[in-house]
């Protein structure tokens, strides 16, 4: 078959939040690109604070910025789908500020702020277009486009402008697949209740039920999903067993409650004497964090994600993470006494975006980048002699640098690649090492740079874990590295192994 020609839509709905749509949405990706059809991922409406940089689709409406930022769940599903990622794969982004507000971004390139009352009344309507025209550029050049919804589809009082749901699969003609996790409990009476509260036009349109997350003999299932589907008429098409094949999370809503401190990392079969903790303060508007995942999956090191008012005393580095909002975030951080900890840090401290703009000395139009709006300046931690200023522009770009040695990093050298999403502009005074390419600073044992993505590259990575080991004074285990698995790939092996396909109506390969 020609791409493009009677393309497929597979909506890929949940009866709630964090069920397992993002697992199995990579894995049709995967699953069906490597079968030679041409996918793509679609998510018409996301919240996150963890985006990509990625080229504005072409066809999108012109604009002077070739990049623009999506979720990261779609970014992640288009690598799936081995394709290029694009602004189509997720047009319309809100991202969370705090004060009830979100940064509100169409085709790639934010548009304002608004609380959600008022983007539901003046901007919903041109969001649900810009949504639908990305949706007729995927289908026009794929056989088919796994649509990925947003948490529950049944729910109520959105069913009337439920975007990422109800609207994706009428302007798509979408068929769906609903996905239901059993870990929860109470997973039966979660898919009849949904069933029962979807539009008929939508409950119409479902063409099968997942369980994911099981744990145990599937055998003892079958009594209730031979109850279920003669109950509903919607067949269960798998039961996929709970086991985590290593994507990104979407939100912080993954992440534990920032006052509890909590360990990523571990299962490297390295004893915790043997280790390094690598401490994450939790930002109350933490944004990119799936930053700190590469350095979780590197054997020895534990990535510690702990209230700001924590000590350090038992952390051998520091992560400063990314933010939605910078200002307000340093001001509670001050406040938790995290400003006085790090000045008295003696380990390596990497500041990322926001986390870089919080370790200088100062921060000029705040109100830019804050809730409140009456400051004008605030000053920062102070272990790098930096001063940024907001501006209402928003810098968004993939980029490639080339790494200078600096302590934090452990002397590492070479190309590393990432991208930028902020707003605001850091002055570094001539003189200051810029070990990270143009903006970034370090000052000792402290580096801050806008590249996320930075621990990604193995260059990078391994500099930096070969200087914190070095700080504490443990020898590394040996290897001191392991490939990483592909998430993807293991997420297509899942729904391979566990999902009918056949009741989605995917069309065959080129070559069957």
């Amino acid at each position: 078959m020609t791409a493009g020609e009677d393309c497929r839509t597979i909506l890929v709905a949940g009866t709630a939040s964090h069920v397992g749509k993002s697992t199995v949405a990579a894995g049709l990706c995967r699953l069906l690109a490597d079968r030679g059809l041409s996918v793509a991922p679609f998510k018409a409406q996301n919240m996150s604070n963890n985006a990509r940089a990625v080229p504005v689709a072409d066809g999108a409406p012109p604009a002077a910025d070739p990049w623009g930022e999506i979720g990261v769940s779609q970014y992640v599903q288009a690598r799936a789908a081995r394709t290029a990622a694009s602004t189509d794969h997720n047009p319309v982004l809100l991202k969370p500020r705090g004060d009830a507000e979100s940064q509100l971004v169409v085709d790639g390139r934010a548009v304002g702020h608004y609380s959600a009352g008022s983007y539901y009344e003046s901007h919903w309507a041109d969001a649900r277009d810009a949504a639908a025209a990305a949706h007729a550029r995927l289908a026009a050049d794929n056989d088919v486009v796994v649509a990925e919804g947003a948490g529950s589809i049944a729910e109520l009082n959105l069913h009337d402008r439920d975007l990422a749901n109800l609207e994706t699969a009428r302007f798509a003609d979408a068929t769906i697949l609903l996905v239901v996790d059993i870990e929860r409990g109470g997973a039966f009476a979660s898919l009849h209740g949904t069933l029962a509260l979807l539009p008929d036009d939508i409950r119409d349109r479902v063409a099968g039920a997942v369980i994911t997350k099981f744990r145990g003999d599937r055998s003892l299932l079958d009594p209730g999903i031979t109850e279920i589907e003669a109950r509903t008429g919607v067949p269960v098409l798998g039961v996929i067993p709970h086991d985590d094949p290593g994507l990104p999370a979407e939100d912080s809503v993954s992440l534990p409650d920032p006052s509890e401190r909590v360990v990523d990392g571990g299962q490297d079969g390295v004893p915790d004497a043997a280790s390094v903790t690598v401490a994450v303060p939790h930002l109350p508007h933490i944004s990119n964090f799936t930053d700190l995942a590469p350095l979780a999956r590197t054997p020895g090191v534990r990535v510690a994600y702990q209230p700001l008012d924590a000590p350090l005393a038992a952390a051998d580095a520091v992560v400063l993470p990314g933010t939605k909002n910078t200002v307000d975030d340093l001001r509670a951080a001050r406040e938790a006494g995290l400003g006085r900890a790090l000045r008295a840090f003696d380990g390596p401290i990497v500041g990322l975006c926001g986390g870089y703009q919080m370790l200088g000395d100062r921060i000029t139009n705040a109100a830019t980048e804050s809730t409140a709006d009456d400051l004008g300046a605030v000053d920062g931690v102070g272990v790098l002699p930096v001063e940024t200023a907001f501006q209402p522009d928003k810098r968004v770009e993939a980029v490639t640098r080339e790494l200078a040695d600096c302590g934090a990093l452990g002397g590492a050298t070479g190309a590393v690649t990432g991208y930028e999403i902020h707003m605001g502009r850091t002055t570094v005074p001539d003189g200051v090492p810029q070990p990270v390419g143009p903006a970034s600073a370090a000052r000792g044992r402290v580096l801050g740079t806008y590249l996320h993505g930075l621990f990604g590259n193995d260059a990078a990575r391994r500099g930096f874990r070969d200087a914190v080991f070095a700080a504490a004074g443990v020898e590394q285990p040996a290897p001191a590295d392991t490939p990483d698995q592909s998430p993807s790939d293991a997420a297509a092996a899942l729904v391979d192994a566990h999902v009918d396909l056949d009741p989605l109506g995917v069309p065959p390969a080129p070559d069957a």
